[in-house]
């Protein structure tokens, strides 16, 4: 098993192998979609001696080496099919097969995307449905590796109040810094919410502020084509004239780039800010400057970059009655677990421990402690111990009714309880009771048998422990 996980390695790392030999720019295929004038004029905005250094990156973006890094990110991230039904296993043999004519179309410029496969997701909370577009594998390999060549040369640039999709960056470094900035006694928040951000990016905008640091024309071209390949939903293929839909590789780095401009004019009013991928929250004094901020800042969105402002979803107010990041801050800047997440959070287990899904309380354990443990892990820097003595207390109750449940029989209730240590009579009065079953997880029986101990050598991992584990 290790030689064959070997062999799998090195034959990835070779699955473009390199030659001697590459083809140059202006050789090669010539298939594809042959650029239009609107390309031609985007991509020729881009002059100067430090753009003039970017003039050559389609080469860096189809070196072998690039290209099997890319192959080995798409392959970890696995991820669904696109509109062509080729899976991630599949890819391997059409490279071996095709690379050298996928190549020299990148070198060439003449790379066309497929369209992307539209998926509609619900959003946590209930908030409407969440677009997603989903690019074919090898359309997926191929923007993995201009991402590659992109990140380390725009994400430098980027504001230091930026934190989504960037590297070495993260939501608990936005909350800590937000955090820092109410302690301050910035305790008033410019709440700011882009409606359908990613639907609604405009791409000259976008493309415009790309040709201003990008210099290679070809990989503009073919940026310019990711962008308006179309939209495949319900058999339908929809042209695309706006947007980047969320899905594949570079998706976040245009958007950080197109709000890089939001980010500037805030650092040029000398704002307290922090922007997370599309969510940016600005910190001032007063109920009044924030109001001014809000117009302005809207303003500016709306008229500059053409975003709209979801005016019903934007607020100013203090910070204790907003969230970020799952998170609410109180008015001294402690952090804390905001009660939409608890309630998601609830929703979660409460399909996870949903009685009629027909599987071992084994595998409701195992589920639960796979989700619990990753949020848990992710609320470590809240304070959240009462909160996560409460949410442990549902669970287990809720996990008592599960056990009940699957005893269904009063007498076959009432040998489990005794089995448990549960005196007869008492046993059998809970079994008879009569009562729901989540009444009936509550009585002293239930409680006594399927104690905190219990659960413990059932395997179920505690909310509140795992939280104490993690102060240390």
């Amino acid at each position: 098993m290790d030689a064959q996980r070997q062999q799998g390695r090195f034959y990835q790392r070779l699955l473009f192998e390199k030659r001697q030999e590459s083809p140059r720019h202006g050789e090669g295929s010539e298939g594809g979609t042959r650029p239009s004038p609107r390309e031609e004029q985007q991509a020729s905005t881009a002059n100067g001696p430090a753009r003039a250094l970017t003039e050559h990156l389609m080469e860096e973006v189809a070196d072998r080496e690039n290209l099997n890094r890319a192959y080995r990110r798409v392959k970890a991230n696995r991820g669904a099919p696109g509109v062509d039904g080729m899976t991630i296993a599949a890819a391997r043999d059409w490279i071996v097969a095709h690379k050298e004519e996928l190549i020299a179309s990148l070198i060439s410029g003449s790379y066309q995307p497929q369209p992307v496969r539209g998926v509609q997701i619900p959003k946590p909370g209930g908030g409407g449905m969440r677009q997603l577009g989903i690019p074919t594998v090898i359309d997926r390999l191929v923007q993995q590796a201009i991402l590659q060549v992109l990140e380390p040369l725009l994400d430098p640039t980027f504001s230091e109040s930026s934190y989504g999709f960037r590297p070495k960056r993260g939501a608990h470094d936005a909350l800590r810094q937000a955090s820092k900035y109410v302690a301050e006694g910035r305790a008033i928040v410019v709440d700011m919410d882009l409606e359908k951000f990613f639907d609604r990016v405009n791409h000259d905008i976008l493309m415009a502020r790309l040709s201003r640091r990008i210099g290679d024309k070809r990989l503009l071209r073919i940026i310019r084509r990711f962008l308006e390949a179309g939209l495949m939903q319900e058999g339908v293929c929809v042209a695309r004239y706006e947007g980047t839909p969320q899905g594949g590789p570079l998706s976040p780095l245009l958007a950080n780039l197109l709000l890089d401009d939001l980010d500037r004019e805030l650092s040029r009013r000398g704002h307290a800010f922090c922007r997370y991928a599309d969510d940016c929250n600005i910190y001032v004094c007063s109920q009044a400057a924030g109001e001014r901020v809000l117009a302005s800042v809207t303003a500016f969105l709306e008229g500059k970059l053409r975003l709209r402002v979801n005016r019903d979803k934007s607020a100013v107010a203090p910070v204790s009655e907003r969230k970020l990041l799952g998170h609410r801050l109180l008015g001294d800047g402690t952090l804390t677990v905001a009660p939409k997440s608890i309630q998601r959070a609830k929703e979660r287990i409460r399909r996870i421990t949903r009685r009629n899904r027909g599987v071992s309380f084994e595998r409701v354990v195992s589920e639960l402690n796979s989700f619990t443990t990753g949020w848990v892990t992710y609320f470590r820097y809240a304070k959240a111990k009462g909160a996560l003595q409460e949410l442990d207390s549902w669970l287990r109750r809720k996990l008592r009714c599960v056990r009940l449940k699957q005893r269904k029989r009063a007498t076959s209730i009432a040998t489990f309880l005794q089995q448990l240590g549960v005196p007869k009579n008492q046993s059998w009065t809970t079994a008879a009771c009569g009562k729901g079953w989540w009444r009936m997880a509550q009585t002293p029986a239930a409680s006594q048998g399927m104690s905190n101990q219990w659960f413990q050598d059932c395997g179920l991992v505690s909310l509140l422990d795992r939280y104490l584990q993690l102060q240390h």
